[in-house]
Protein backbone atom coordinates (compact mmCIF):
# COMPACT_ATOMS: atom_id res chain seq x y z
CA UNK A 1 0.00 0.00 0.00
CA UNK A 2 1.48 3.31 -1.30
CA UNK A 3 2.45 5.98 1.42
CA UNK A 4 1.76 8.60 -1.38
CA UNK A 5 -0.59 12.19 0.40
CA UNK A 6 -0.34 15.53 -0.24
CA UNK A 7 -0.96 16.03 3.48
CA UNK A 8 2.50 16.55 5.56
CA UNK A 9 3.04 15.48 9.33
CA UNK A 10 0.94 17.92 11.19
CA UNK A 11 -2.05 17.47 9.50
CA UNK A 12 -1.67 13.52 9.32
CA UNK A 13 -1.21 13.72 13.01
CA UNK A 14 -3.99 15.68 13.98
CA UNK A 15 -6.11 13.06 11.83
CA UNK A 16 -4.38 10.40 14.53
CA UNK A 17 -5.01 12.66 17.87
CA UNK A 18 -8.82 12.68 16.45
CA UNK A 19 -8.87 9.40 18.36
CA UNK A 20 -7.76 10.11 21.63
CA UNK A 21 -8.13 6.63 23.46
CA UNK A 22 -6.03 4.90 20.07
CA UNK A 23 -3.04 7.60 20.61
CA UNK A 24 -3.28 6.64 24.34
CA UNK A 25 -2.78 2.97 24.20
CA UNK A 26 -0.59 3.94 21.00
CA UNK A 27 2.12 5.83 23.49
CA UNK A 28 1.70 3.36 26.49
CA UNK A 29 2.18 0.31 24.30
CA UNK A 30 5.37 1.73 22.78
CA UNK A 31 6.93 3.21 25.94
CA UNK A 32 6.14 -0.10 27.74
CA UNK A 33 8.31 -1.62 24.33
CA UNK A 34 11.00 1.25 24.91
CA UNK A 35 11.26 0.06 29.48
CA UNK A 36 11.65 -3.46 27.98
CA UNK A 37 14.28 -2.20 25.91
CA UNK A 38 16.09 -0.44 28.89
CA UNK A 39 15.95 -4.00 31.32
CA UNK A 40 17.39 -5.64 28.20
CA UNK A 41 20.34 -3.49 28.25
CA UNK A 42 21.03 -3.27 31.81
CA UNK A 43 21.53 -6.96 31.92
CA UNK A 44 24.41 -6.54 30.21
CA UNK A 45 27.47 -5.17 31.72
CA UNK A 46 29.33 -4.55 28.13
CA UNK A 47 25.85 -2.56 26.79
CA UNK A 48 27.81 0.46 26.09
CA UNK A 49 30.91 -1.53 24.64
CA UNK A 50 28.50 -3.62 22.13
CA UNK A 51 26.95 -0.06 20.93
CA UNK A 52 30.49 1.30 20.58
CA UNK A 53 31.67 -1.77 18.75
CA UNK A 54 29.30 -2.07 16.69
CA UNK A 55 29.35 1.92 15.36
CA UNK A 56 32.55 1.51 14.89
CA UNK A 57 32.24 -2.04 12.53
CA UNK A 58 29.09 0.38 10.61
CA UNK A 59 31.92 3.03 10.24
CA UNK A 60 34.22 0.83 9.10
CA UNK A 61 32.04 -0.34 6.40
CA UNK A 62 30.83 2.91 5.08
CA UNK A 63 34.62 4.14 4.62
CA UNK A 64 35.47 0.98 2.61
CA UNK A 65 31.41 -0.02 1.50
CA UNK A 66 32.69 -0.28 -2.12
CA UNK A 67 35.31 -2.79 -1.21
CA UNK A 68 33.44 -5.16 1.12
CA UNK A 69 30.52 -4.91 -1.59
CA UNK A 70 32.77 -6.23 -4.54
CA UNK A 71 34.39 -9.12 -1.56
CA UNK A 72 30.19 -10.01 -0.74
CA UNK A 73 29.81 -10.49 -4.40
CA UNK A 74 32.26 -12.63 -5.58
CA UNK A 75 31.77 -14.83 -2.61
CA UNK A 76 27.93 -14.83 -2.72
CA UNK A 77 28.64 -16.20 -6.50
CA UNK A 78 31.53 -18.70 -5.50
CA UNK A 79 28.70 -19.82 -2.95
CA UNK A 80 25.99 -20.07 -6.14
CA UNK A 81 24.08 -16.91 -5.33
CA UNK A 82 23.40 -15.23 -7.99
CA UNK A 83 23.89 -11.24 -7.18
CA UNK A 84 21.90 -8.42 -9.40
CA UNK A 85 22.37 -4.55 -9.02
CA UNK A 86 19.76 -2.33 -8.56
CA UNK A 87 20.91 1.91 -8.92
CA UNK A 88 17.14 2.24 -7.80
CA UNK A 89 13.40 1.41 -7.13
CA UNK A 90 12.46 0.80 -10.22
CA UNK A 91 15.20 -1.37 -11.43
CA UNK A 92 14.69 -3.53 -8.33
CA UNK A 93 11.07 -3.72 -9.54
CA UNK A 94 11.83 -4.65 -12.85
CA UNK A 95 14.44 -7.12 -11.94
CA UNK A 96 11.89 -9.28 -9.51
CA UNK A 97 9.37 -8.75 -12.26
CA UNK A 98 12.33 -10.08 -14.84
CA UNK A 99 12.82 -13.03 -12.63
CA UNK A 100 9.08 -14.15 -11.98
CA UNK A 101 7.92 -13.61 -15.54
CA UNK A 102 10.71 -15.63 -16.90
CA UNK A 103 9.28 -18.55 -15.19
CA UNK A 104 6.19 -18.36 -15.79
CA UNK A 105 4.97 -17.25 -11.74
CA UNK A 106 2.08 -15.17 -11.34
CA UNK A 107 2.09 -15.32 -6.91
CA UNK A 108 4.54 -14.83 -4.21
CA UNK A 109 5.19 -14.80 -0.87
CA UNK A 110 7.31 -12.05 0.89
CA UNK A 111 8.65 -12.38 4.38
CA UNK A 112 9.31 -8.25 6.09
CA UNK A 113 11.62 -6.14 3.76
CA UNK A 114 11.31 -2.72 4.59
CA UNK A 115 13.46 -2.07 1.60
CA UNK A 116 10.46 -3.46 -0.95
CA UNK A 117 8.21 -1.26 0.82
CA UNK A 118 10.08 2.02 0.32
CA UNK A 119 10.63 0.70 -3.55
CA UNK A 120 6.84 -0.08 -3.34
CA UNK A 121 7.74 -3.60 -4.82
CA UNK A 122 3.58 -4.34 -3.74
CA UNK A 123 2.18 -2.09 -5.53
CA UNK A 124 4.26 -2.26 -9.21
CA UNK A 125 3.93 -6.11 -8.77
CA UNK A 126 0.28 -5.78 -9.09
CA UNK A 127 0.05 -3.69 -11.90
CA UNK A 128 2.09 -6.48 -13.49
CA UNK A 129 -0.60 -8.95 -12.28
CA UNK A 130 1.39 -10.64 -10.04
CA UNK A 131 -0.38 -11.89 -6.18
CA UNK A 132 2.21 -10.97 -3.65
CA UNK A 133 1.38 -12.54 -0.08
CA UNK A 134 2.96 -10.66 3.07
CA UNK A 135 3.47 -13.87 5.69
CA UNK A 136 4.84 -11.35 8.63
CA UNK A 137 1.82 -11.40 10.72
CA UNK A 138 1.81 -8.13 11.87
CA UNK A 139 2.55 -7.37 7.36
CA UNK A 140 -0.02 -9.59 6.34
CA UNK A 141 -3.06 -7.36 8.54
CA UNK A 142 -2.17 -4.30 7.12
CA UNK A 143 -1.97 -5.71 3.76
CA UNK A 144 -5.38 -6.74 3.91
CA UNK A 145 -6.22 -3.61 5.93
CA UNK A 146 -5.13 -2.00 2.22
CA UNK A 147 -2.44 0.31 4.67
CA UNK A 148 1.51 0.66 4.88
CA UNK A 149 3.20 -0.79 7.85
CA UNK A 150 3.37 2.45 10.38
CA UNK A 151 6.50 0.51 12.22
CA UNK A 152 9.50 -1.13 11.16
CA UNK A 153 9.28 -4.03 13.74
CA UNK A 154 5.63 -3.64 14.50
CA UNK A 155 3.33 -2.84 11.44
CA UNK A 156 0.37 -3.11 12.77
CA UNK A 157 1.11 -1.61 16.14
CA UNK A 158 -1.71 0.93 15.74
CA UNK A 159 -4.56 -1.43 15.14
CA UNK A 160 -6.79 -2.95 18.24
CA UNK A 161 -7.15 -6.52 17.94
CA UNK A 162 -11.12 -5.54 17.20
CA UNK A 163 -10.53 -4.11 14.10
CA UNK A 164 -7.65 -7.25 13.53
CA UNK A 165 -10.56 -9.39 14.01
CA UNK A 166 -12.79 -7.55 11.92
CA UNK A 167 -10.13 -7.53 9.14
CA UNK A 168 -10.06 -11.45 9.68
CA UNK A 169 -13.53 -12.29 9.71
CA UNK A 170 -14.13 -10.21 6.05
CA UNK A 171 -10.78 -11.60 4.14
CA UNK A 172 -10.38 -14.99 6.09
CA UNK A 173 -13.77 -15.80 7.64
CA UNK A 174 -13.32 -16.08 10.88
CA UNK A 175 -16.23 -15.19 13.21
CA UNK A 176 -17.64 -12.11 13.41
CA UNK A 177 -16.56 -10.10 16.41
CA UNK A 178 -13.66 -12.69 17.11
CA UNK A 179 -10.64 -11.09 19.09
CA UNK A 180 -8.92 -13.45 21.15
CA UNK A 181 -5.26 -12.88 19.33
CA UNK A 182 -4.50 -17.32 20.12
CA UNK A 183 -8.00 -17.73 17.73
CA UNK A 184 -6.55 -15.15 15.29
CA UNK A 185 -3.16 -15.91 15.22
CA UNK A 186 -4.22 -19.14 14.49
CA UNK A 187 -6.69 -18.16 11.40
CA UNK A 188 -3.47 -16.39 10.21
CA UNK A 189 -1.52 -19.59 10.64
CA UNK A 190 -3.87 -21.92 8.77
CA UNK A 191 -4.35 -19.54 6.08
CA UNK A 192 -0.59 -18.63 5.34
CA UNK A 193 0.58 -22.75 6.01
CA UNK A 194 -1.46 -23.00 2.41
CA UNK A 195 0.29 -19.92 0.92
CA UNK A 196 3.94 -21.42 1.78
CA UNK A 197 2.68 -24.61 0.08
CA UNK A 198 2.08 -23.01 -3.28
CA UNK A 199 4.17 -20.50 -3.92
CA UNK A 200 7.00 -21.26 -6.10
CA UNK A 201 8.52 -17.78 -5.41
CA UNK A 202 9.73 -16.35 -1.91
CA UNK A 203 11.01 -12.78 -1.37
CA UNK A 204 12.81 -11.90 1.92
CA UNK A 205 14.61 -9.02 3.30
CA UNK A 206 18.26 -9.22 4.77
CA UNK A 207 18.89 -8.15 7.78
CA UNK A 208 23.16 -8.60 7.74
CA UNK A 209 25.11 -9.52 4.97
CA UNK A 210 28.67 -11.27 5.18
CA UNK A 211 31.57 -10.16 3.52
CA UNK A 212 33.71 -12.80 4.14
CA UNK A 213 31.96 -15.71 3.13
CA UNK A 214 29.19 -14.15 0.89
CA UNK A 215 26.27 -15.46 3.16
CA UNK A 216 23.43 -13.32 4.34
CA UNK A 217 21.53 -13.46 7.55
CA UNK A 218 17.46 -13.21 7.92
CA UNK A 219 16.26 -12.32 11.48
CA UNK A 220 12.67 -13.48 12.24
CA UNK A 221 10.18 -14.42 15.50
CA UNK A 222 7.63 -16.08 13.29
CA UNK A 223 9.93 -18.40 10.90
CA UNK A 224 8.25 -17.05 7.63
CA UNK A 225 11.36 -16.51 5.64
CA UNK A 226 12.36 -19.71 5.89
CA UNK A 227 9.24 -21.17 5.49
CA UNK A 228 8.81 -19.29 2.43
CA UNK A 229 12.29 -19.85 1.08
CA UNK A 230 13.07 -23.53 2.24
CA UNK A 231 9.41 -24.25 0.25
CA UNK A 232 10.31 -22.31 -2.85
CA UNK A 233 11.52 -23.07 -6.41
CA UNK A 234 13.57 -19.73 -6.62
CA UNK A 235 14.41 -17.34 -3.46
CA UNK A 236 14.67 -13.93 -4.02
CA UNK A 237 16.43 -11.36 -1.55
CA UNK A 238 16.41 -7.65 -1.32
CA UNK A 239 19.17 -5.64 0.16
CA UNK A 240 20.39 -1.93 0.73
CA UNK A 241 24.02 -1.84 -0.08
CA UNK A 242 24.66 -0.94 3.73
CA UNK A 243 23.71 -4.07 4.87
CA UNK A 244 27.28 -4.94 5.01
CA UNK A 245 29.63 -6.29 7.58
CA UNK A 246 32.99 -7.58 7.21
CA UNK A 247 33.00 -11.02 8.96
CA UNK A 248 31.15 -13.40 10.26
CA UNK A 249 32.34 -12.90 14.08
CA UNK A 250 30.57 -9.47 14.03
CA UNK A 251 27.52 -11.18 13.67
CA UNK A 252 27.60 -11.10 17.39
CA UNK A 253 27.78 -7.91 18.11
CA UNK A 254 25.08 -7.14 15.89
CA UNK A 255 22.34 -9.90 17.21
CA UNK A 256 22.91 -9.01 20.48
CA UNK A 257 21.88 -5.46 19.96
CA UNK A 258 18.80 -6.08 17.59
CA UNK A 259 16.59 -7.56 19.07
CA UNK A 260 17.31 -5.88 22.55
CA UNK A 261 16.70 -2.78 21.15
CA UNK A 262 13.75 -3.41 19.30
CA UNK A 263 11.42 -5.46 22.04
CA UNK A 264 13.43 -6.51 24.61
CA UNK A 265 14.12 -10.06 23.99
CA UNK A 266 17.60 -11.32 23.99
CA UNK A 267 17.86 -12.22 20.44
CA UNK A 268 15.47 -13.62 17.66
CA UNK A 269 13.62 -16.41 17.63
CA UNK A 270 14.79 -17.38 14.25
CA UNK A 271 18.06 -15.87 13.12
CA UNK A 272 18.87 -17.74 9.65
CA UNK A 273 21.51 -18.08 7.23
CA UNK A 274 21.81 -18.22 3.45
CA UNK A 275 25.35 -19.02 1.89
CA UNK A 276 24.02 -21.42 -0.85
CA UNK A 277 20.73 -22.75 -3.05
CA UNK A 278 19.10 -26.08 -1.77
CA UNK A 279 19.71 -28.34 -4.68
CA UNK A 280 16.41 -27.87 -7.46
CA UNK A 281 16.38 -24.16 -6.04
CA UNK A 282 18.03 -20.59 -6.73
CA UNK A 283 19.09 -17.62 -4.52
CA UNK A 284 18.65 -14.64 -6.21
CA UNK A 285 20.17 -11.52 -4.01
CA UNK A 286 19.63 -8.12 -5.16
CA UNK A 287 21.83 -5.36 -3.74
CA UNK A 288 19.44 -2.23 -4.01
CA UNK A 289 21.33 1.85 -3.55
CA UNK A 290 18.14 3.79 -4.40
CA UNK A 291 20.10 6.94 -2.72
CA UNK A 292 22.15 5.43 -0.88
CA UNK A 293 25.26 6.38 -2.13
CA UNK A 294 24.04 9.92 -2.16
CA UNK A 295 23.60 9.97 1.36
CA UNK A 296 27.00 8.31 1.84
CA UNK A 297 28.51 11.53 0.52
CA UNK A 298 26.62 13.75 2.93
CA UNK A 299 29.49 14.31 5.78
CA UNK A 300 26.23 15.49 7.89
CA UNK A 301 24.15 12.67 7.43
CA UNK A 302 26.14 9.55 6.11
CA UNK A 303 26.25 7.67 9.31
CA UNK A 304 22.12 7.33 9.33
CA UNK A 305 23.10 4.40 7.13
CA UNK A 306 24.52 2.82 9.79
CA UNK A 307 20.73 1.56 11.13
CA UNK A 308 20.05 -1.84 11.39
CA UNK A 309 15.93 -1.17 11.76
CA UNK A 310 15.28 -2.07 15.42
CA UNK A 311 12.70 0.50 15.80
CA UNK A 312 13.95 1.79 19.12
CA UNK A 313 13.68 5.49 17.95
CA UNK A 314 10.24 4.93 17.18
CA UNK A 315 9.71 3.47 20.51
CA UNK A 316 10.96 6.16 22.90
CA UNK A 317 10.11 9.20 20.25
CA UNK A 318 7.36 11.11 22.12
CA UNK A 319 5.96 12.25 18.72
CA UNK A 320 6.14 9.25 17.06
CA UNK A 321 4.04 7.50 19.98
CA UNK A 322 1.53 10.59 19.82
CA UNK A 323 0.99 10.71 16.36
CA UNK A 324 1.33 7.67 14.94
CA UNK A 325 3.68 5.78 11.46
CA UNK A 326 1.15 7.08 9.23
CA UNK A 327 1.60 10.63 9.89
CA UNK A 328 5.44 10.63 8.43
CA UNK A 329 3.75 9.54 4.95
CA UNK A 330 7.15 7.40 4.21
CA UNK A 331 8.08 4.09 4.19
CA UNK A 332 10.24 4.24 7.28
CA UNK A 333 8.59 6.12 10.49
CA UNK A 334 9.60 7.74 13.18
CA UNK A 335 13.19 9.65 13.69
CA UNK A 336 15.39 7.41 11.50
CA UNK A 337 12.78 7.58 8.62
CA UNK A 338 13.02 11.66 8.83
CA UNK A 339 16.64 11.66 8.25
CA UNK A 340 16.63 9.36 5.38
CA UNK A 341 13.67 10.71 3.52
CA UNK A 342 15.26 14.10 2.77
CA UNK A 343 17.85 12.40 0.94
CA UNK A 344 15.25 11.00 -1.27
CA UNK A 345 13.16 13.68 -1.83
CA UNK A 346 14.09 16.46 -0.04
CA UNK A 347 10.76 18.65 -1.26
CA UNK A 348 8.36 15.98 -0.59
CA UNK A 349 9.50 15.22 2.86
CA UNK A 350 10.65 18.59 4.27
CA UNK A 351 8.25 18.14 7.42
CA UNK A 352 9.48 15.04 8.87
CA UNK A 353 13.05 16.43 10.19
CA UNK A 354 10.41 19.06 12.15
CA UNK A 355 8.52 16.52 13.66
CA UNK A 356 11.16 16.35 16.38
CA UNK A 357 11.24 18.24 19.60
CA UNK A 358 15.13 17.40 19.33
CA UNK A 359 14.93 15.88 23.12
CA UNK A 360 18.02 13.22 21.81
CA UNK A 361 16.43 10.31 23.44
CA UNK A 362 16.53 8.79 20.34
CA UNK A 363 19.78 9.12 19.90
CA UNK A 364 20.12 7.57 23.34
CA UNK A 365 18.98 4.17 22.80
CA UNK A 366 19.89 3.47 18.91
CA UNK A 367 22.26 0.69 19.44
CA UNK A 368 24.56 1.87 16.61
CA UNK A 369 25.14 5.09 18.24
CA UNK A 370 23.71 7.06 15.33
CA UNK A 371 23.76 11.04 15.99
CA UNK A 372 19.67 11.17 15.32
CA UNK A 373 18.72 14.29 16.64
CA UNK A 374 21.40 16.33 15.58
CA UNK A 375 20.73 14.96 11.98
CA UNK A 376 17.16 16.32 12.25
CA UNK A 377 18.46 19.54 13.18
CA UNK A 378 21.33 19.60 10.49
CA UNK A 379 18.14 18.57 7.73
CA UNK A 380 16.12 21.54 9.48
CA UNK A 381 19.40 23.86 7.83
CA UNK A 382 19.77 22.34 5.17
CA UNK A 383 15.66 22.49 4.21
CA UNK A 384 15.71 25.89 5.15
CA UNK A 385 18.78 27.11 2.99
CA UNK A 386 17.29 24.91 -0.13
CA UNK A 387 14.17 27.09 0.43
CA UNK A 388 11.79 23.99 0.95
CA UNK A 389 10.48 25.34 4.24
CA UNK A 390 6.69 26.92 4.55
CA UNK A 391 7.18 30.71 3.62
CA UNK A 392 5.48 31.86 6.63
CA UNK A 393 7.50 30.01 8.36
CA UNK A 394 10.29 31.45 6.82
CA UNK A 395 9.65 34.61 7.30
CA UNK A 396 8.29 34.38 10.91
CA UNK A 397 11.63 32.89 11.54
CA UNK A 398 13.83 35.44 9.79
CA UNK A 399 11.15 38.35 11.98
CA UNK A 400 11.96 36.41 15.12
CA UNK A 401 16.30 36.50 14.17
CA UNK A 402 15.37 40.37 13.69
CA UNK A 403 13.68 40.73 17.19
CA UNK A 404 16.31 38.71 19.08
CA UNK A 405 19.24 40.35 17.29
CA UNK A 406 17.49 43.98 18.39
CA UNK A 407 17.33 44.93 22.06
CA UNK A 408 15.32 47.59 21.27
CA UNK A 409 13.01 45.39 18.92
CA UNK A 410 13.10 42.76 21.86
CA UNK A 411 11.48 44.99 24.42
CA UNK A 412 8.92 46.68 22.04
CA UNK A 413 7.92 43.11 20.89
CA UNK A 414 7.73 42.06 24.58
CA UNK A 415 5.59 45.20 25.31
CA UNK A 416 2.95 44.83 22.15
CA UNK A 417 2.74 41.31 23.54
CA UNK A 418 1.69 41.72 26.64
CA UNK A 419 -0.64 44.60 25.85
CA UNK A 420 -2.49 42.17 23.30
CA UNK A 421 -2.74 38.97 25.26
CA UNK A 422 -4.34 41.02 28.45
CA UNK A 423 -6.78 43.77 26.31
CA UNK A 424 -6.97 41.92 22.74
CA UNK A 425 -6.86 38.05 23.30
CA UNK A 426 -8.91 37.15 20.44
CA UNK A 427 -5.85 38.24 18.29
CA UNK A 428 -3.82 34.95 19.25
CA UNK A 429 -6.69 32.69 20.85
CA UNK A 430 -7.80 31.88 17.47
CA UNK A 431 -7.59 28.98 14.75
CA UNK A 432 -5.09 30.37 12.89
CA UNK A 433 -2.87 30.11 15.59
CA UNK A 434 -1.77 26.06 15.49
CA UNK A 435 -0.17 26.66 19.08
CA UNK A 436 -3.56 27.64 20.41
CA UNK A 437 -4.89 25.04 18.87
CA UNK A 438 -3.45 21.93 21.28
CA UNK A 439 -3.27 24.40 24.14
CA UNK A 440 -4.09 27.46 26.24
CA UNK A 441 -2.34 30.94 25.89
CA UNK A 442 -0.87 31.75 29.13
CA UNK A 443 -1.76 34.87 31.43
CA UNK A 444 0.34 37.71 30.27
CA UNK A 445 2.66 38.94 32.88
CA UNK A 446 2.43 42.18 34.54
CA UNK A 447 6.35 42.97 33.65
CA UNK A 448 9.08 41.62 31.59
CA UNK A 449 11.91 39.89 33.47
CA UNK A 450 14.36 42.11 32.12
CA UNK A 451 11.89 44.96 34.08
CA UNK A 452 11.40 43.22 37.06
CA UNK A 453 14.98 42.44 37.65
CA UNK A 454 15.92 46.41 36.75
CA UNK A 455 13.80 47.51 39.34
CA UNK A 456 14.72 44.61 42.07
CA UNK A 457 18.13 45.67 41.80
CA UNK A 458 17.27 49.33 41.86
CA UNK A 459 15.33 48.68 45.34
CA UNK A 460 18.87 47.01 46.70
CA UNK A 461 20.87 49.96 45.40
Amino acid sequence: MSTATDKHHPQLAADFNRDEPRVNWHDETLWWVRAKRDMAAHKLPEWELLRETASQIKLNVLSNLSSYLEQFEANANKNGIIVHWAQDAAEHNQIVYNLLEQRGIRKMVKSKSMLTEECHLNEYLKEQGIDVIDSDLGERIVQLANEPPSHIVLPCIHKKKEEIGDIFHEHLGSAKGESDPKILTETARQHLREVFLTRRAALTGVNFAVAETGEFVICTNEGNADMGAHLAEIHIASMGIEKIIPERKHLGVFLRLLTRSATGQPITTYSSHFSKPQDGSEIHLIIVDNGRSVQLGREDFRNSLKCIRCGACMNTCPVYRKSGGHSYHTAIAGPIGSILAPNLDMKKYADLPFASTLCGSCSNVCPVKIDIHDQLYKWRQVIVKEGYSPKAKTMAMKAMALTLSSPALYRMGGKTGRFVFKYAPFAVNNKFNPWYNQREMPKAPDQSFGEWYAKRKGAKN
